[in-house]
């Protein structure tokens, strides 16, 4: 039998290659110290440049009033010199790396990180092409997918908007630059428009003439660009005729003056004994019973048999009632 001593495995130890392993790895870390150094120093110039980069991209843009478009091309910029600069770092600390093979691998990499992050860098492109060609500005009032509002900012990611019930609608850019946007303020006035009704018996120029002189006096209303009242449909109870003026064309100078525009239609129709009429309606209800009713050998199916005219159940219950 063979003896538990003899079944154990042995260790054996060796303190001097141990020793020799441990001086190689400090030996590497004391010769990497320069390197270490120098790649610090132009990894800290980099940023600096990277800063100082961003800002001036800034303050160009600032000084053509656009400040948006200078920080999303300020943080390209800026993230740009600092990849490069952490490539360089790490070729300095690290001699063997080859720049070119770097290089491949982060275009290797960007292509994955580019289906990974689609939808990030989607948008990003979109808010660039947004910010410069400029379809609209920060301040304008917009309408999108069923979102209006007040541009607040133009982000990398997304625009902001200001609904005007005081809330944020935020946007994706790429939403934005694929869809059609209705721009409420891209010109100095906005015509609105309002149908009234006036009655048959009402002279179509009086009225014409009354609901001008109305709307005219309103405030808010541009008198120079004129008001029309236009003969607009003949409908069933009442001749609609369209009334359209301009106004600025901010959304609460829009619907002030359309309040207002309405009070004076209603009180200059009154004064002016124009008929405002309501919808009417008439019901003809027909008696379509038949004295045949319940007689299979006389009726059809809808209509009574035969060539001869149909006479209703009620007259020929009174036919058959005796006289008095």
């Amino acid at each position: 039998m063979m003896s538990l001593q003899e079944d154990s495995p042995s260790f054996d130890v060796n303190p001097d290659a141990l020793m020799t392993k441990v001086e190689t790895w400090v030996n590497g870390a004391i010769r990497l110290v320069p390197n270490l150094v120098v790649a610090s120093v132009a990894l800290l110039l980099f940023i600096g440049v990277a800063w100082f980069a961003k800002r001036q991209v800034g303050r160009l843009a600032s000084r053509h009033g656009r400040d948006n478009l200078g920080d999303v091309l300020g943080g390209f910029v800026k993230w740009t010199i600092l990849i490069l600069g952490f490539l360089i770092a790490a070729t300095i600390v690290f001699p063997q790396l080859n720049p070119a093979d770097l290089i491949a691998g982060l275009g290797v990499s960007s292509v994955a990180i580019g289906f990974a992050f689609k939808d990030i860098l989607q948008n990003w492109l979109a808010g660039l092409l947004i910010l410069i060609r400029q379809p609209f500005e920060v301040g304008d009032q917009i309408e999108v997918n069923g979102f209006e509002g007040t541009v607040q900012r133009i982000e990398t990611r997304a625009t902001i908007l200001k609904t005007y019930d005081g809330q944020n609608a935020v946007i994706p850019n790429s939403d934005i630059y694929t869809n059609a946007i209705l721009v409420k303020t891209a010109h100095e006035f906005r015509r609105s428009q309002y149908d009234v009704g006036i009655g048959y018996g009402d002279s179509l120029e009086d009225a014409k003439r009354v609901l001008e002189e109305a709307v005219a006096a309103c405030d808010g209303v541009e008198t120079e660009r004129g008001v029309e009242v236009l003969p607009w449909d003949l409908a069933a109870s009442w001749v609609t005729l369209r009334v359209r003026w301009w106004t600025r064309s901010d959304r609460a100078s829009v619907v002030q003056a359309q309040s207002r525009v309405i009070a004076a239609v209603k009180a200059a129709c009154d004064g002016a004994g124009i008929d405002m009429p309501f919808e009417t309606h008439i019901q003809l209800v027909h008696d379509q019973t038949e004295a045949a009713d319940g007689d299979r050998e006389a009726q059809r199916e809808g209509w009574p048999a035969g060539d001869e005219g149909s006479t209703p159940r009620w007259r020929a219950r009174e036919a058959a009632a005796p006289t008095a």
